[in-house]
């Protein structure tokens, strides 16, 4: 009768295990692999896969990760640069992204940009997923989840993403199952990189708003940002970046200087800052949206010029084990660059 109950039990537990893991390897199967198709929800989890050395940390979204070149600033500079960017990032996630980066270092400098002050709810489940699903299961992406959803998401579908994408299987390809368990890096500490030219020309003027005071819980959460950084000792600076479109009002842009004067942070306005040197009828790819890889070497020297100046960062260049990998990444980045130059021109 034992043995009986035994077998049973192993037999049992023996299927538990297997049924557990041909879920999970269906749940690899089935979740998007951002190193292919649509890569901008790639770098929030490629963080943590560079050691945790960063003097600067920048969060935000494609205003940050496709216009800051994280290469000219250490080569220039020394700052060692990691950009935790994903696309239409919201107020909120950069404060959880912020969050979650405490956990694992303390950078001399935050730099967050507050495009997504105008934001005042959850926006897309598309985006959500891009930012949420590469943070590492904490405190901090849970409460980013619940703070994130729209009206249609599920918190379980984040906790078991089979649930969401099951329906995948007519959009598998070999990709899929290559990619199953480790997605090839498509970013440079965070960067993204843009070739190609598109001018950017008949810029439209704002549209006249109804109200254009920021919304309470974006104020909640940049004052949780201000907060957190200085009780890490931590330098913030709340940054627009160049981006002549969508269009930064003036109203906006005094609330930024009155929050930064009242809680004593640096505000940054790039946007037309004709000392930054750049030129939006080469510099940018998309019309001037986002800025291309040239334009981003110009925006990224200025940036770091700036930081030292008036900032006071420190220049890590003499760090030997910082200098190895950065030699390593400049060969990656060059490569890439001439790659993407090429496949441009074919």
């Amino acid at each position: 009768m034992k043995n009986r109950k035994r077998k049973r039990f192993v037999r049992i537990t023996v299927s538990v295990v297997i049924i557990c893991l041909l879920l999970f390897f269906l749940q690899r199967l089935m979740m998007p692999k951002y190193s292919v198709g649509t890569q901008d929800g790639a770098m929030i989890a490629e963080y943590y896969d560079d050691e945790p050395k960063h003097n600067l940390i920048i969060i935000g979204d494609s205003e940050m990760y496709e216009n800051i070149s994280p290469l000219v600033l250490w080569q220039n500079y020394g700052i060692n640069t990691y950009i935790r960017g994903s696309a239409q990032q919201l107020i909120w996630q950069s404060y959880y992204i912020l969050e979650d980066t405490l956990r694992h270092e303390t950078p001399e400098v935050v730099i967050v940009n507050i495009s997504s002050m105008q934001y005042s709810e959850p926006q897309k489940e598309t985006y959500n997923r891009m930012t949420l699903e590469g943070l590492r299961w904490s405190t901090s992406k849970v409460k980013a989840i619940y703070a994130s959803m729209t009206e249609e998401e599920s918190f379980m579908e984040y906790v078991f993403p089979l649930l969401r994408y099951h329906s995948r299987w007519n959009d598998l390809s070999a990709d899929d199952f290559r990619l199953m368990f480790h997605e090839e890096p498509v970013s440079l500490n965070g960067y993204m990189m843009q070739v190609g030219v598109k001018p950017a020309e008949n810029i439209p003027d704002g549209i006249p708003l109804a109200d254009y005071t920021f919304g309470d819980i974006d104020y909640e959460y940049l004052d949780k940002i201000t907060a957190l950084c200085k009780e890490h000792g931590v330098e913030l600076v709340l940054m627009k970046g160049p981006s002549l479109y969508p269009y930064w009002y003036e109203e906006w842009d005094e609330q930024m200087k009155d929050y930064a004067a009242e809680h004593n942070v640096v505000y940054l306005n790039c946007v037309n800052k004709e000392e930054i040197g750049l030129d939006f009828s080469t510099d940018t790819f998309d019309g001037g949206l986002h800025l291309n890889v040239e334009g981003a070497e110009i925006y990224s020297d200025y940036l770091g010029e700036w930081l030292q100046d008036n900032i006071g960062i420190s220049d890590l260049s003499s760090d030997s084990a910082l200098s190895r990998a950065w030699k390593t990444k400049a060969d990656a980045y060059e490569a890439k660059k001439s790659e993407k130059y090429k496949e441009l021109s074919d």
